[in-house]
């Protein structure tokens, strides 16, 4: 029987890089640190000769923690078809915010590119429990697509 979700895993590039992103820009903190590799790790992932760090990381309130993940060896590509919305697979992690207009004026203000503007989802297309929903579409360091949505009555 399921009880929760416990993470979710991020394959990231530069893991000080993904750290300062999730934890300065968005509010994530970091819970704990590791190196992994040898031969168990090797047979979790299907791969040989792993050298990787991990950080996991988790929003102040509650939620599945994120699982940032930098393999030094061997390394993976960047496909850049995984970043598009529609591509099949996982594709976004939604993170709701208070005030997404200052979210992603805050993004912004770093560099953050997004997709789109904050857009109200019409309450004819989508009926929420928490009242009305924006959201917008933005991508970490890596290309990993994500979403900021603000509920409101």
């Amino acid at each position: 029987m399921l009880k929760a979700i416990n993470h979710i895993n991020i394959v990231v590039s530069d893991l000080e890089r993904s750290v300062a992103f999730y934890t300065k820009l968005l509010g994530f903190v970091v819970s704990k640190r590791a190196r992994l590799g040898g031969e168990w790790f090797e047979r979790i992932v299907g791969l040989s000769g792993v050298d990787a760090e991990v950080a996991y990381i988790q929003p102040p309130g509650a939620g599945p923690r994120l699982e940032l993940l930098c393999y030094h060896a061997p390394r993976g590509a960047s496909v850049p078809e995984t970043a598009r919305p529609n591509t099949l697979g996982l594709r976004h992690i939604a993170l709701e915010v208070a005030d997404i207009d200052a979210m992603s004026a805050r993004l912004a203000a770093a560099g953050v590119e997004f997709v789109g503007p904050p857009v109200a989802v019409p309450p004819n297309a989508l009926k929420h429990d928490e009242g009305y929903k924006r959201l917008c579409y933005f991508h970490d360091p890596d290309g990993v697509l994500l979403e900021l949505a603000e509920y409101a009555p």
